[in-house]
């Protein structure tokens, strides 16, 4: 639906492992959680590989290298290499790469996998601000990451130093729910200082270059859970995607999405992408999808019918987000929804 608000998930005749070339596939909370391979997405991924698309995993989590990532992968059982992982460190890196003098310093506030892609860049991390630094950036560090390091960071930033960070996710999935991410951690230095970062990852455009860069797809599928990194950047790269609900999106904030944070394609998990996907139609004053009939009422969302949830939300979807047209949708969804099991 380019050029115009999207107001319904689109279909696909065929599957979407055949329509396109290659998967931009976002990690935590799509492949796994926690460490731990999420339901379906080890046999998904060797399927769609088989049959002949490419595969790249496309990361906002700046904590691990390409390798450590793609060691990780082949452990649960998706062989992986280290040039098919693509994180928010490699595109901050080039980043500021392209501001900086090569061999310049950098404060690092984060994991390794930060510092990696700074000197694959040819740039210096330091860990002080006291070690002449001529930028500062800051990624995720994992749950462990020193207090001082805010503190490093902060003094810094407020020296005038240009501060860069590798994505501003607030939250990230763990295995035992979600927790703070590294927009938290910016929000710490941005109230410290007042200043603001340049920002690399999803949704920004200079994650979507570095992932072009390191993949040339030609035909790419953004795979992803989150309406405002994943949704969002390939509505601003302008290609497809398939949102899964295996991560932090639940059906009401599916519903009230603008239109940058609509998806082409709505599933359950991986498997969306082995099949084709439904037509939503409309139908009299709303929209069906299998057995669901889906209107947007005067101030609530009503649904009737029978069959399959998926069905069910994706003529919700027609329903809430041509009645927002532009904007968000603001009609009660919650009777609709607890039909489906949400």
């Amino acid at each position: 639906m380019s050029g115009s608000v999207r107001t319904r998930p689109e279909a696909s005749g065929q599957a979407l492992a055949e329509a396109y070339d290659t998967a931009l596939l976002d990690l935590d909370g799509v492949v796994y959680a926690g460490g731990n391979a999420i339901a379906y997405a080890v046999e998904s991924l060797a399927t769609a590989r088989a049959g002949g698309m490419r595969l790249a995993y496309v990361t906002n989590n700046a904590l691990r290298t390409p390798d450590t990532v793609a060691a990780h992968l082949t452990e649960l059982g998706i062989p992986t290499g280290a040039g098919e992982v693509i994180t928010s460190a490699q595109a901050v890196a080039r980043l500021i790469a392209d501001q900086v003098p090569p061999g310049s310093r950098v404060l690092v506030v984060g994991g390794e996998g930060l510092r990696v892609a700074l000197r694959e860049r040819g740039l210096e991390p330091v860990e002080s601000a006291d070690d002449d630094p001529v930028a500062v950036v800051q990624g995720y560090g994992g749950p462990d990451l020193p207090w001082g390091r805010f503190a490093e960071a902060s003094y810094a930033v407020a020296r005038g130093l240009p501060w860069f960070a590798s994505n501003t996710d607030l939250t990230i999935p763990s295995g035992r729910g979600i927790a703070p991410g590294n927009g938290a951690a910016v929000e710490v230095v941005r109230i410290a200082t007042g200043a603001e970062p340049q920002v690399a990852g999803k949704p920004l455009p200079p994650m979507h270059r570095e992932t072009i860069l390191r993949t040339g797809a030609e035909r790419p599928l953004v795979v992803g859970d989150r309406l405002d990194t994943d949704i969002e950047g390939a509505f601003n790269g302008g290609v497809d995607s398939l949102l899964v609900l295996t991560g932090v999106t639940d059906g009401a904030q599916l519903l009230a999405a603008p239109p940058r944070h609509r998806p082409t394609y709505v599933d359950a998990d991986l498997r969306g992408m082995l099949t084709g996907q439904p037509e939503v139609v409309e139908a009299g004053a709303g929209f069906r999808c299998g057995g669901w009939t889906a209107v947007a009422g005067a101030d609530r969302l009503e649904l009737d019918g029978e069959g399959g949830a998926l069905d069910g939300l994706r003529a919700l979807c027609a329903a809430a987000w041509t009645a927002a047209g532009d904007g968000a949708c603001t009609l009660d969804a919650e009777k609709a929804l607890a039909r489906l099991g949400w």
